[in-house]
């Protein structure tokens, strides 16, 4: 035969936030345990994996917990995970290496036009030099 209990709480209904289990005392008597939610854990923000280091709590507890448990000490901790976390320095990396060599190619190309520029000039001085002294003779 079931075992008749009253809720502890305000409303009697069997919801998910409501959830109860029934616990024998000491004394033999039945009473009711509520049952707390179970928690999915903090993901990373990218790739959805679960964080780790970090505690498996029901969002309002966070506040509650100090700051070393709430978060991982590194860049992005308590967000993202750290694969994802190295796959960001390491695009950063790249894309700034990107464009110190494309700085780098622009400042090239721009002294090979201004060499080609004089080149030009001395080409045309001594052409017209030598146009000169052909018309002296």
């Amino acid at each position: 035969m079931a075992v008749r209990v009253t809720y502890v709480r305000k409303h009697s209904y069997n919801t998910k936030s409501n959830g109860i289990r029934i616990v024998k005392t000491a004394g033999g008597k039945m009473t009711v345990q509520h049952r707390q939610k179970i928690s999915n854990g903090v993901r990373c923000g990218d790739c959805g994996c679960v964080l780790a280091g970090i505690r498996h709590i029901r969002p309002h507890q966070y506040g509650w917990l100090g700051k070393s448990k709430r978060t991982v000490t590194r860049a992005y901790g308590g967000v993202r995970c750290h694969k994802c976390v190295q796959k960001k320095i390491l695009r950063a990396f790249l894309i700034n290496e990107h464009n110190l060599i494309k700085l780098a190619a622009a400042k090239s190309n721009l002294e090979n036009k201004q060499n080609v520029k004089e080149d030009k000039k001395k080409a045309t001085k001594t052409i017209k030099k030598a146009d000169k002294k052909n018309q002296k003779k």
